[in-house]
């Protein structure tokens, strides 16, 4: 007992095993990917999908600190439908207006490679950016207000 402790402490100071915010304790107000589809025609904000995974550690930094940070939530409360997606779920989700799982989006639509990764999609369902990175609080945050500059030219998508 005392061992797995010890590696526990030791992992988590070296930022292996740092502890991950539950959803419910998030500062930032995730959304279902369909609820957020749905919404996002409705008020033509962008919707921000973080794609990660449970056996990602990059993810679980980025939850508890990029993610955790009151900045970063009040601009994706506020100006997106912010969204989690775990790449290894099996529903079935829209892509760019095809039904596919997670990993098939992730892959096949969205050409990505690794997580933690990062889609921007139009409220009319279309993809226009993805990203796969980790980023600290102030890089999330300097990245989400490049999205809003192009918010106009991609809303119109």
């Amino acid at each position: 007992m005392k061992r797995s402790v010890l590696v526990f402490s030791l992992l988590m100071y070296l930022g292996f095993a740092s502890p991950v915010l539950c959803a419910s304790e998030s500062p930032i107000r995730w959304e279902s990917y369909s609820k957020a589809l749905t919404a996002a025609q409705k008020d033509h904000k962008l919707i921000f999908v973080d794609i990660y995974a449970d056996w990602c550690v990059p993810c679980r930094i980025m939850e508890s600190n990029a993610f955790a940070d009151k900045n970063t939530a009040k601009i994706l409360n506020t100006r997106f439908h912010p969204v989690k997606l775990d790449v290894d779920s099996k529903d079935s989700i829209l892509c760019d207006h095809k039904k596919n799982t997670p990993e098939r989006c992730f892959f096949d639509v969205w050409e990505l490679n690794g997580v933690p990764s990062f889609v921007v999609i139009a409220p009319s369902g279309l993809t226009v950016l993805t990203l796969t990175q980790m980023l600290e609080p102030d890089e999330l945050r300097s990245l989400l207000f490049q999205f809003l500059e192009k918010e106009k030219e991609w809303i119109s998508k």
